[in-house]
């Protein structure tokens, strides 16, 4: 079809009922801010939101790529399509009367904006036909199973529109085609009806089934979820996608629970219809239900619309499969997660029930109170993980370890990052205390984001104060140590260990160059072996022995420095050379103390002005820069463990 030129009131009406917050949300997160709503760009790669939507003004801007519009022009850059495209499609989703400058095109046209409208209409009076069939005696079976089993009012199955699908295979195709006279190719593009094999016949695709109208966010009915009331499989049928239907991209009573959802500012996602009919029904109204499958990130763009804090609570059963269900959904949206786009809460309720079996047992308000102290995402997935093990198990342990680590490596806040370090750190010492700050190392240390380094000359106090150099990463003197240090830092303290271990005549040298340059062992297994060497009353042969004893007494893990204990070829040769390889280990150790002193003196020269205290900025620079050259010296030195240890 050749494209038409569109009516200039087409266009304008188009642009005054297509709401650019409402358009964008489909495709961006956004969260109020003001008066105007921000999110990632869709554009181009960003982590920090700079790209804006004014409803006042229904117009976007990014102030990171510099794209920006009208609703008309994001959907053609973000979709890649014609202005007309995008117009026809909006006139088609807003009811817009699309007019043309060509008349011939019209008819064409028409038809195709019609077809929509037509499956619109055929899908309402399917839906009167399964309600009426619900009250009539061949419907008494589901009317029962409604009132006894889910203990639904009259108010309830009217509110959803429920109704039942007479058990005979052309009984629909015959009130629809024979009696209504629709067209049977639109009554099969409603996804109500099959042609049989032989191709000269349709079938109905609901029989004998207890039948959920799916609508839209108007409150159209699009599409239909049919219940078995026999042992037939499945259970539970979807209407097949279709003009109107996409089952990943709709949530079921989502146009019963946006306003609730928006008073609230919360959302919460069910498995099952009657799940959220049940939540609905006890005056539960920010409910709705993933149509059966895995929640996909579509879905959850489209129910966070109407959140402004955007917390979304997934309360799936507690059982396996539920449990699976929540780790997909979890994955789906992980992304925003870990950014914080969205505050995500999972619910598991008591004794494995879903929230409609709860609700049997047990009233509204205790439903929202374990709505209100459900754990945030990041809590269910520590406690997955902890789950059914046994910490002081060294294989349990070490699974749990890394999972938790593979979890908190992905944190991009590091105020939310460390806090479920120290959080972690508790779960991992079972109890003492003494433990915490060694498992607070050793998870820093093996998370070790890699940190930002500085290397811009001193700028000048005009430079300064215009804030240009104020952007630049630091990091505080807690932070992990650098991916591209932790190697060589790990080989450096290892080396040392050993060679107090098996080297009686160095180690009043490895004592007294520790303490004469101040230095701690950096990694917590490092550290915490250490320690035991200082307490330890026997100097000399046996020290090794009785160490692995203190560790079986203290059921410590002994896997992550029990290689320290022997010698094979390689580290013989490692430690032959041993006063050269104490004075490069002892180098290596000294630069990762020195990086964090390096980095909090410049933090603290970013974060002060100098023309209110220039005095403390200049101290602060001066303090950074010759931890800067010790920096350089430490690294000359640090070039023998390159070439001689390795």
């Amino acid at each position: 079809m050749q494209i038409p030129r569109l009516h200039p009131d087409t266009i304008e009406e188009v642009k005054q009922r297509a709401d650019i917050v409402d358009v964008v949300s489909e495709h961006v997160l956004l969260r109020k801010r003001g008066k105007d709503f921000v999110g990632l760009c869709p554009f181009h790669d960003e982590k920090s939101p700079s790209f804006t939507v004014s409803q006042t003004k229904q117009m976007y801007y990014c102030f990171g790529c510099q794209a920006g519009g009208n609703a008309i022009k994001f959907l053609m850059d973000l979709e890649k399509r014609s202005f007309t495209e995008v117009v026809l499609d909006l006139a088609r989703r807003h009811q817009v009367r699309v007019q043309t400058l060509e008349p011939e095109q019209r008819q064409e046209l028409q038809r195709q904006l019609s077809l929509r409208e037509q499956l619109y209409e055929v899908l309402a009076f399917t839906a009167q036909f399964y309600q009426h069939a619900l009250r009539q005696s061949q419907g008494q079976r589901a009317i029962e199973y409604l009132r006894s089993n889910r203990r639904l009012g009259e108010e309830t199955i009217q509110q959803f529109g429920l109704g039942y699908a007479p058990a005979g295979w052309e009984t629909l195709y015959r009130y629809l085609v024979e009696d209504k006279h629709y067209p049977v190719q639109l009554v099969e593009k409603a996804g109500l009806i099959k042609p049989r094999k032989e191709g000269n016949s349709y079938y109905d695709v609901f029989r004998d089934r207890l039948m959920i109208p799916i609508r839209d966010i108007q409150g159209r009915v699009i599409a239909f979820g049919g219940r078995t009331l026999t042992d037939e499989q499945p259970k539970y049928l979807n209407s097949p996608e279709t003009e109107l239907f996409s089952k990943g991209k709709t949530l079921f009573a989502l146009d019963q629970a946006k306003g609730g959802i928006s008073q609230l500012d919360q959302a919460v996602v069910v498995e099952g219809y009657f799940d959220a009919i049940a939540l609905h029904a006890a005056g539960i109204n920010n409910a709705v239900a993933s149509l059966g499958t895995a929640l996909s990130l579509d879905q959850v763009k489209l129910v966070l619309r109407y959140t402004e804090s955007k917390q979304l609570v997934l309360n799936f059963d507690a059982d396996k499969a539920g449990t699976n269900a929540a780790e997909r959904a979890i994955g789906e949206i992980a992304d925003l997660a870990y950014k914080g786009e969205v505050q995500l809460k999972i619910l598991n309720l008591p004794d494995g029930k879903d929230a409609d079996e709860y609700l049997h047992t047990h009233t509204p308000e205790d439903y929202q109170q374990l709505l209100a102290n459900a754990p945030l995402w990041l809590d269910w997935q520590i406690q997955q993980i902890t789950k059914d093990r046994d910490l002081r198990q060294a294989t349990d342990f070490q699974q749990v370890t890394q999972q938790i680590v593979k979890l908190l490596k992905n944190i991009a806040n590091t105020d939310t990052r460390n806090y479920y370090v120290s959080y972690c750190a508790e779960i991992l010492s079972l109890g003492d205390t003494r433990l915490i700050p060694l498992r607070v190392e050793n998870l820093l240390t093996q998370i070790a984001p890699a940190a930002a380094t500085y290397s811009k000359p001193l700028p000048t106090k005009r430079e300064w104060s215009s804030r240009s150099y104020s952007q630049s990463p630091v990091t505080s003197p807690q932070s992990p140590i650098p991916n591209s240090d932790r190697s060589l830092l790990e080989l450096a303290e290892a080396l040392l260990l050993r060679i107090h271990l098996h080297c009686p005549e160095q180690r009043q040298a490895i004592m007294v160059a520790l303490d004469e340059r101040d230095l701690e062992f950096s990694l917590s297994h490092h550290r915490f072996l250490w320690r035991q060497i200082l307490e330890s009353t026997d100097e000399q042969v046996d020290l090794i022995s009785s160490l692995q004893d203190r560790y079986l007494e203290l059921s410590e893990d002994i896997g992550l420095v029990s290689h320290l204990f022997h010698l094979n070829e390689k580290s013989k040769k490692e430690i032959l050379r041993t006063p050269q390889v104490i004075q490069a280990a002892i180098a290596c150790m000294e630069r990762v103390f020195r990086e964090k002193r390096y980095r909090h003196f410049l933090e603290l020269w970013q974060e002060t002005d100098p023309d209110v205290a220039p005095e403390r900025w200049q101290s602060y620079y001066q303090a950074f820069y010759a931890e800067k050259l010790r920096l350089q010296e430490l690294d000359r030195q640090r070039q023998f463990s390159l070439t001689d240890l390795l």
